[in-house]
Order: C-alpha cells, then structure tokens, then sequence
C-alpha cells in the first residue's frame, strides 16, 4: 500500500512530466526504442491524471488509493471467510479427502435414551482449492450441492467491496475523460475498445456453443446412466465429478499413477533441458547471499549462455506453507535495461508455486495440471530472463495486456508434448521414463471437455467486461449480469444466492482485461502450430522464439512482433483494433467453422 502511494505521488510529479514531454517532442535526439518509452511514460502520467486541474487531480489520487485498499479488503476477505460446510455422518467424505477435514462433533440422542451422545462429523473448508477437489471426488450429491453453494456464497462480504471497486474505477475513469473502466483498461491494448473485446467474444461464444452444448449432453447422458432416475437434471455442481468419471472411464487414467513420473526435482530438470535445447543456455545454481533469501526452500539460478555469459537470474520459490502467497505466479524483481555501452542490468524474477502433497520435499509430486502451472509460470521467467530492452520499462512482460499471457501459454503446450516429456518425467522410483501411450491418453483426456472449458472463459471474459462497462443500476447488481450471462452463453443453470465473482481475483488484477487469456489462447495455438508443433526442441525454433519475439519485451510494437515471428495470419483487423486469428485454436479443438468478422 506504501509502495502503490508513493507511485502515485511520482505520476503527479510535473517536473518528470515536463521532461518527458520534452524529451518525446525532442524525438530526433533519441533512438527508437528512447521515443517510444518518452511517449509511453508520458501517456501513463497522463493516465494517472496530471494533466487536470488540481482539484480533479487531488480526487483521481483519492480514488486510486481507494481502489487499492478496497482490492486489498476484497483479497483478505477471501482468506478470511472461505466457507465451509460440517457433514453428518464422516462417511460421506470420500477417503481421499481426509485431508481437508476437521472432526466435529454435534450432540445427539439416541432413541429411547434420555441422555445425549457426541456425533462426530467433518467440517470441511470450501476454500477454491479445497472446492475443487471436493466437487471431482465426492460421490455423494448432497455434499457436492452443499459445498458448492458455500463456496460460490462466500464471502458475502464481498458484494459490497466488489460495487465498491466497480463504482470508483467508473468515476476514476470518467475524470480521466473516459465512458466507462473497460474503455480506460482496454484503449492501449492491441483491442483498442471494449466494442471490438465483446465482438471477438460473443463471435468465439457463438462458435464454440454447439460443441459446448454436444458435451453438456454427454455428461448428462452419462449421469442418467449412472443414476437410473430420468428425472434428474443436471446441475452445475455435477461437472466436474462426472466429467473426471468420464475421463477416468474413457482412458483409464489414474491420478496417482500420472503424477508418479513428475517428482518436482524431475520437472525442474525438465525446464533446464528444454532451455538448453532452444536457447543453448543453461541454468546454474548459485549460492545466496546472506539475508538474500526470504525462506530456506529458496533456490536461486543463474541463466547462462556459454557466449554471452549471464543472462539473468531466477528465484524458485515452489513449496508450499502457512502464510505464503497463495497459488502461483511470476514476479519481475529488476528489470534489464541497458546502463551503459558496456554495462547491462540483468533481469532478476522469481517464480512462486505452491506445490504440495508430501512432507519430505524430495518426495513432492506433480500431477499434470500442476505440470502444465509450472511450465505456464516458467513461460513468463523466460519472456523476462530473455528480454534485451534499452529500457526497464519494457523489460520482458511489461508489454500489452493483451500480448503478456502468449509465452505463458505458448510454454504449456510443451508441458504435453510427449518428445518433451520423455527427456525429464520419469517414475520416482523405478526411473522408467513416462509411455508414449499414458501420454496419449491424458492428450485425449485434455481434449474431452475443451469446449466446455473454452466457454468458460469466454463467460469469465464478457462478465469482466460487462461488469467494468456500462454503469451497473440498482436493478442489474453484479449477481444478476452473472446470472444473466450464464444463462446466454451456457446450458448450465445459475445457482440463486450464489456470487462467485466474490472470490474472483482476476476481476482486481486484470480489471476488463480477462479477455486477454483468450487472445494469449489464440496467439499460442497459432505460433504452436505454424512454428513449434513439427521440432518444438529444436535450436532453429528457440532461436526464431527468442530473437524475434522474447527479447523485445515491449520494445516493438506488439503487432509487429506477431507479424514478424509469423507473418500476417496470426492477427485480423476489426473496427479499429486488433484480434487474434483463430484458425489454429479451431483445429486443435476440433471446432469446425472459422470466425467471420
């Protein structure tokens, strides 16, 4: 909070505006990249409101560190209230689950018996993780329906938190000259408008619905299978238990055997080989300094090129413990900027995971979703590692919104390509690399519900849109425009009384900016296929990643920087802003049909 008022103060300051103004009308002195941050550094002060009068400007400030503690106040209610349901009798909690209950104990009396007896019972946290699992492995459909509507309940304080922040960042965005915060977020990105976001999402939602709605059918098929009651509907609290069943039924797949060949040290040897193979480099551990280290699981690498020596250095944080930042993510330490003619700064980023499931570190296994995490995170570290700027300001992911996600997902694909898989997952015991066929198997798994999933994201997408667009009236609170669109773009029924975007973090970090997955998604698909599915290993490849798109961080304009790893049919052009071609992604998925715009 410190940290965020005193940027604050910095973007008032018009003695560093006047000299960036300067310096961009002075653009002849400068080298491209010089120009282009001036201008850059310019339109975010201008961003920050210096530009108006003092009393506007005094209440841009007010707002901006409003919103920062509302989204604070919004986060510590997640941790604080996650929920949680107490199941009579402990039996209806699978065995598997054990490890996130709490005994209870209730009184009860026994028929006929004047005295009362201590029932015991599990309490169980309905926590997005704790939920998750819950709803894939509970066979019992009133625990499910319980736990679900808990967990999607809560915290109930968090509706007035989330009006809360919608409301200021529409006033802060209104001062600044805007119609709505999707407008405000949106604008420097590739997209342009969010009339141009929710074209590309509502065309994506009207391609991808027919095969959305063929697996709803099958997953409901499957339960009047399972059930013998035709009457029964079926309900969102369903999905991921039946489809996990179905996976299971279909490829014969068992959790415990997939993540048997992915031991954390096994998949951290994994990540070195793939850099080596790419990009000739390598990762070295070093010591740390005293003091350096926030926690003794820190590890520290160095990335190092046998001709151009240290290229940057990475923190990996990966286990989980009480009190640390939940789930996963990458963070950039220190930029690289260019210091001198011979002096550069090198990038210094750290990856934090929570990786669990064993009290021995040694011992601590992967299963595939993980992996797939891992490799995610690994793909933003190398986009910063990798990343030659003359200036920090556009070091490694500091590029558009709507481009930051692409290495990301770019580096998952990897994660389950068998010709990769075979140089590191191997069985924690036995050391036999992981079969060919396990691996087709899971492919095949992955693929089940990809339009499902898909979807998904495109409802996440538009409801972040909707709610961050036009101005929200008292009869179209937040939990109505859910329930709204659900209803639109899904078959599956909206739960009344639940709220899941009170617990959805990406409505604060990514503000109207979710769609971006869904570029990232397309963009990935593309380069994948059109550069990495035929040799992903090879040097050729990591070359073109690395010297036509990884080092320029946010130097370069990030439409060039597509056009020139792949030429002109990754991006098409749509009422003044850019969205990504989809060819690829349809293909891979099986989707037939190719967006018109």
């Amino acid at each position: 909070m410190r940290m965020s008022e005193y940027f604050h103060f910095l973007n008032t300051n018009h003695t560093l505006y006047n000299a960036v103004k300067k310096a961009e009308h002075e653009a002849h002195l400068l080298t491209r990249e010089a120009h282009m941050a001036a201008h850059f550094l310019r339109v975010d002060f201008e961003r920050a409101g210096i530009h108006l009068s003092a009393e506007r400007l005094d209440r841009v400030n007010q707002l901006s560190i409003e919103i920062s503690q509302l989204c604070q106040e919004y986060k510590e209610n997640i941790v604080i209230d996650p929920g949680s349901v107490d199941i009579f009798p402990p039996m209806r909690v699978p065995n598997n689950l054990h490890h996130l209950v709490k005994p209870i104990y209730r009184s009860s009396k026994s028929f006929g018996s004047i005295s009362s007896m201590k029932e015991k019972g599990f309490r169980l946290m309905t926590d997005a993780d704790s939920l998750s699992s819950i709803l894939q492995y509970t066979s019992d459909d009133e625990v499910r329906k319980m736990a679900y509507v808990k967990g999607n309940s809560s915290p109930r304080a968090n509706l007035d938190v989330l009006d809360k922040i919608i409301a200021t960042r529409h006033e802060l965005a209104q001062i600044l000259g805007y119609r709505s915060y999707a407008e405000f977020a949106v604008t420097p990105n590739m997209a342009s408008s969010p009339a141009v976001v929710v074209s590309f999402l509502q065309e994506l939602s009207n391609l991808v619905r027919p095969s959305a709605d063929e697996e709803f059918n099958q997953i409901r098929e499957f339960k009047l299978k399972k059930r013998f009651n035709k009457f029964e509907d079926l309900e969102p609290w369903d999905e991921a238990y039946y489809t996990s069943m179905m996976k299971s039924t279909a490829y014969n797949l068992n959790s415990s055997v997939i993540s048997s060949y992915f031991p954390l040290t096994q998949c951290i040897e994994g990540l070195k080989t793939l850099v080596n193979s790419l990009f000739g480099a390598s990762f070295n551990s070093i010591s740390l300094a005293p003091g350096e280290s926030w926690h003794p699981d820190v590890l520290k690498l160095s990335l190092h090129h046998p001709e151009e020596g240290d290229l940057g250095y990475l923190y990996l944080d990966l286990y989980s413990r009480k009190g640390k930042y939940p789930g996963c993510a990458h963070f950039a330490i220190q930029g690289g900027c260019k210091v001198s003619e011979m002096e550069y700064q090198l990038p210094v980023v750290a990856l934090v995971c929570n990786f669990s499931g064993s009290r021995e570190r040694s011992n601590v296994r992967l299963n595939h979703s993980e992996v797939e995490t891992l490799f995610h995170e690994f793909g933003h570290a190398l986009h910063s590692l990798l990343s030659r700027t003359e200036y920090q300001h556009f070091s490694g992911t500091r590029v558009v919104l709507d481009l930051a996600e692409t290495p990301s997902n770019l580096f998952e694909y990897y994660a389950s390509d068998y010709r990769v898989l075979r140089t590191f997952a191997k069985h924690y015991s036995t050391g036999e690399v992981i079969p060919e066929k396990l691996v087709k198997s899971m492919q095949g798994a992955k693929k089940m519900f990809a339009a499902t999933e898909l979807q998904r994201q495109i409802l996440y997408a538009l409801i972040d849109q909707t709610l961050f667009g036009e101005r929200l009236t008292l009869e179209r609170d937040t939990s109505s425009v859910v329930a709204e669109l659900k209803r639109q773009c899904t078959s599956w029924k909206h739960v009344d009384g639940t709220h899941w975007q009170t617990r959805f973090f990406h409505l604060l970090t990514y503000g109207a900016g979710y769609y971006s997955y869904l570029y990232a998604k397309c963009f990935a698909a593309t380069i994948w296929e059109k550069l990495c599915q035929e040799d992903p290993l090879s040097r050729s490849t990591g070359t073109a990643l690395r010297t036509k798109f990884l080092q320029h961080g946010g130097s370069k304009e990030p439409v060039d920087l597509l056009k020139d790893l792949l030429g002109d049919g990754i991006i098409r052009y749509c009422d003044g802003g850019v969205i990504p071609d989809i060819t690829s992604l349809c293909k891979e998925m099986d989707i037939s049909g190719k967006l018109v715009v």
